[in-house]
């Protein structure tokens, strides 16, 4: 039985979200698949993460091509398929795919471990109008955030939610670290295209360079971030297209110059030179999570017009075709496709 779980585009609130500020983020319809009745090419650090923890009791075959591919992804292979090793592209996107080969995994063992058939699935699903996971998604959640946490040394987890629920969400770290997560309404007429670069950047790099920031010149960090988390807190407030695009505009401006001073290109110069492009079509254009590269949107109440989509083709940007709101991690189903589960 295949499990699928989908990528993330952080809209809102990079950086400011690990000082407590709100995020906004979207599943994608690009996901991870993965297979448990095929035996693991590859383990990933937050896979053994979770089999380290006791949370996992072994690995599963996955393929993440979608997420790291700008080319449309393809439709999963079907159970009786030929076994593969995980495809692996050449340019990482940031969609997340650490945190959706987790998810993945976790949901597709947890299938495996409750013996399901696709007849037993069907039979429950007809039963009651919908899918039911053979897995208890909060329990999955937070399993799948603490091991991809001490993977990566830390992290909001926004991904991890991403992956899990599935929707748009609005994330918020609490005190403890606990991670609050909601579904967000975004304004409506909305329209959001996702570009990606042939520049790309490690975020743990980045996180380290804005900490330095943050011990070097700790008024500057705070001031800065300050400005940043005043944009991710509009964002979530925004009731039309107009006032969302000034909060996102506000944010840009302040991680310019937060890794100006941190040495880290968070907003890249193709992204600097086409800002101005975006702003007369009434649009933001934002890097997604941590920037450096990978991944930028393009936020407005209209798509970019053909003007911009050859100015951004010119700076190495590539229009990468994606739909936000994608349901979590689910059995696949290509009949029914499942909603994403409340939260």
């Amino acid at each position: 039985m295949i499990v699928r779980a989908p990528g993330k585009l952080v809209l809102s609130g990079a950086y400011a979200v690990l000082e407590g500020a709100p995020a906004l983020v979207a599943a994608v319809d690009r996901y991870v698949v993965a297979d448990p009745a095929r035996p693991a090419d590859l383990v990933t650090e937050e896979v053994q993460a979770a089999i380290d923890a006791g949370a996992l009791d072994q690995a599963a075959w996955f393929d993440a091509a979608a997420l790291r591919s700008a080319a449309p992804a393809a439709p999963a292979a079907g159970p009786s398929a030929p076994a593969a090793p995980p495809r692996e592209a050449s340019r990482k996107l940031g969609l997340g795919s650490s945190a959706a080969i987790l998810v993945a995994t976790l949901a597709a063992r947890a299938v495996a471990r409750a013996s399901w058939t696709m007849a037993t699935a069907a039979a429950a699903a007809a039963a009651v109008g919908q899918p039911m996971p053979a897995w208890d998604t909060r329990a999955l959640f937070l399993d799948a955030l603490a091991a991809h946490r001490r993977a990566q040394g830390g992290g909001s987890g926004v991904d991890v939610a991403a992956s899990v629920y599935g929707g748009v969400l609005c994330c918020q770290l609490g005190p403890g670290g606990e991670l609050a997560v909601t579904p967000h309404a975004l304004p409506g007429r909305l329209a959001v295209e996702v570009f990606a670069s042939d520049a790309s950047a490690r975020t743990s790099d980045m996180l380290e360079r804005v900490r330095a920031l943050a011990a070097s010149a700790p008024e500057a960090h705070r001031a800065l971030l300050g400005a940043a988390a005043e944009g991710a807190r509009a964002a979530v407030a925004a009731a039309d297209v107009r006032a969302l695009v000034a909060a996102l505009d506000r944010q840009v401006d302040a991680l310019a110059e937060l890794g100006d001073r941190a040495g880290a290109p968070i907003v890249t110069p193709a992204l600097r030179r086409l800002r101005p492009a975006a702003a007369a079509e009434g649009a933001s254009l934002a890097p997604s999570g941590a920037g450096g590269g990978d991944v930028s949107i393009f936020v407005g109440a209209a798509p970019p017009s053909a003007a911009f989509l050859e100015a951004a083709r010119a700076s190495g940007l590539e229009r990468v075709p994606m739909s936000l709101g994608a349901p979590g991690v689910h059995v696949l189903d290509a009949a029914r496709p499942p909603p994403a589960p409340h939260v």
